[in-house]
């Protein structure tokens, strides 16, 4: 990610550089004018990367982190996934680093929540494909037979006290989402969706959790409950 924001603002300096020639022949000053511009943007660019990379290695929120994390999802991701795709990174290796920026500028502003302000937003391809009881929009009808993730994601959120829900898609997630207004989302998909989901959710904070494939993509997924418990242990208010 600094990387990037650095070949950015070089991006600037070289565009200034080539255009100098033409634009001295509209008017002598404007080169001047047009470099002390773009040397502004380089130099913020710069200066926010700087304040990126400090912010995620001490985990402290040093100066305006929200609006970082919306710099990062609306300008640095495409650019990124750009040069990825450019170098041949694979698209999910970018995504993965994007989520672990993101979640680092999240928990970088020592957010401290009641757990009704906090919503746990599931895909349904944890639960097995097999399962007659569909727990979509409702997790308590799962049994707990223990066979698939849902049954102690349920306990989870039941010791916490945490609204937590089940979804097919990203629409069905914004429903919910604007139905339980909460303050911050704790969500569980592959890199694609939680993408996604934190770039729609924005300005809404999201720690994203990654979910694991050992059958492929978006069939009988899982994922580490204890990723889950710490995250949640890191946003709720604690009791007196």
């Amino acid at each position: 990610m600094a990387v990037s924001c650095i070949l950015i603002a070089l991006v600037f300096v070289v565009i200034w550089w080539l255009q100098g020639a033409g634009l001295a022949s509209i008017h002598p000053k404007l080169p001047a004018i047009a470099g002390g511009m773009l040397v502004f943007i380089a130099v913020c660019i710069l200066l926010g990367t700087l304040i990126l990379v400090l912010t995620t290695l001490l985990g402290k929120d040093i100066l305006g982190t929200r609006f970082l994390r919306g710099a990062a999802i609306k300008f640095l991701l495409p650019f990124i996934e750009l040069i990825g795709r450019l170098a041949g990174i694979p698209r999910d290796t970018i995504r993965q680093s994007f989520i672990a920026m993101n979640n680092s500028l999240v928990l970088s502003q020592r957010v401290r929540l009641k757990p009704d302000r906090i919503l746990i937003l599931l895909p349904h391809c944890l639960q097995l494909s097999d399962c007659d009881i569909k727990v979509t929009g409702d997790i308590n009808k799962c049994v707990r037979c223990g066979r698939c993730p849902i049954s102690g994601l349920a306990d989870l959120a039941e010791k916490y006290q945490i609204d937590i829900s089940v979804v097919t898609g990203g629409t069905l997630a914004r429903k919910v989402i604007r139905e339980k207004r909460p303050k911050l989302v704790v969500a569980v998909a592959c890199e694609g969706d939680l993408t996604t989901g934190i770039k729609d959710c924005y300005p809404l904070p999201v720690l994203g959790v990654l979910n694991e494939r050992p059958y492929g993509p978006c069939v009988n997924t899982t994922l580490d409950l204890l990723k889950i418990d710490e995250a949640l242990q890191m946003v709720l208010k604690q009791e007196p």
